[in-house]
């Protein structure tokens, strides 16, 4: 019988990067150490890494026709994501990010350039077989239609056994208030560093603390907090934490909460614990800030 895939719905994008010895100042002219297109997006990044970790995914997100959604759909053919629910849109153009990464420390600066390209809806999702997939991941993006999405999972699950349920993530990345009704989704959110800080937390324990009550009943919360590492809430009311685990020197940190996602996830559909979990999250990620790109993670 063919393995289930672990499904992640939400964004691709163009990311033009451009590496720099040391942060541009403005009104200067000043040359790139290197220029690439590279496919991103959370999602379509989460894909890549579940794919290098050896798990069967798919993605599903929205493509305009063009040369940059022929680049972006050779590269995630390249991971041999499954692109069978990719959604072609007649309007809007493919999102493209500029992005500069100063080679001294690693830092990602994104000018992110949205070109009216609409996101996938609940009625795209209904077509999607359910049954195919063991795991599906939710960025948080178009929250309305999502939340439909996620309760077409929550009854498709109502009608299975345990062990042929779907097991179901979002992620709650952008400080915007619309986002935050997907608190109440999936058996794990993952809620980053700057909605925590928009919502006034200076920690990422802080933050799980603050923002439990927010979750389902039964279900784990999870903040990474970059060079700090990681925490974890479940409904057992224990905080978990992993350290970081920073490389001998940072060079691209562009992607690394969307590793350290991915990982996390491929870790728990092993059947680890979110100790463990949370632990090689941390260190996938952190061997990603090492790089320039993804290939090397594993």
């Amino acid at each position: 019988m063919e393995e289930k895939q672990i499904l992640c719905v939400g964004l691709v994008v163009l990311d033009i990067i451009n590496v720099v010895d040391k942060y541009p100042e403005e009104d200067a002219d000043s040359r790139c150490l290197s220029q690439r297109w590279q496919r991103g997006g959370n999602a379509s990044n989460s894909c890549t890494v579940l794919s290098l970790l050896g798990a069967p995914c798919a993605f599903m997100g929205s493509l305009a026709h063009g040369h940059v959604a022929d680049f972006v759909l050779e590269d995630l053919r390249r991971y041999s994501v499954d692109l069978r629910y990719t959604v072609f849109q007649t309007t809007g153009s493919i999102p493209i990010s500029t992005v500069i990464i100063n080679e001294a420390n690693g830092s990602r600066t994104i000018l992110h350039a949205y070109r009216n390209l609409p996101d996938v809806s609940a009625k795209d999702f209904e077509k999607v077989d359910l049954t195919r997939f063991k795991w599906i991941h939710i960025e948080g993006r178009n929250a309305s239609e999502q939340v439909k999405m996620l309760q077409r999972i929550e009854q498709h699950n109502a009608m299975q056994s345990q062990e042929q349920k779907i097991r179901v993530s979002v992620e709650v990345e952008k400080p915007r208030e619309e986002m935050f009704q997907l608190f109440g989704y999936g058996e794990l959110v993952f809620v980053s560093k700057d909605v925590a800080k928009h919502l006034g937390f200076q920690s990422a324990a802080d933050a799980l603390k603050g923002l439990y009550s927010r979750v389902r009943k039964g279900a784990s919360l999870v903040c990474a907090w970059a060079e700090k590492g990681a925490d974890a809430l479940g409904p057992d009311g224990q905080l978990i934490h992993s350290d970081a685990f920073p490389p001998p020197r940072v060079v691209d940190t562009l992607g690394a909460g969307d590793t350290f996602n991915a990982s996390v996830i491929f870790s728990l559909s092993q059947g680890k614990t979110m100790q463990e979990a949370l632990r090689f999250g941390c260190q996938v990620a952190g061997r990603k800030c090492g790089l320039q790109g993804f290939d090397g993670i594993v």
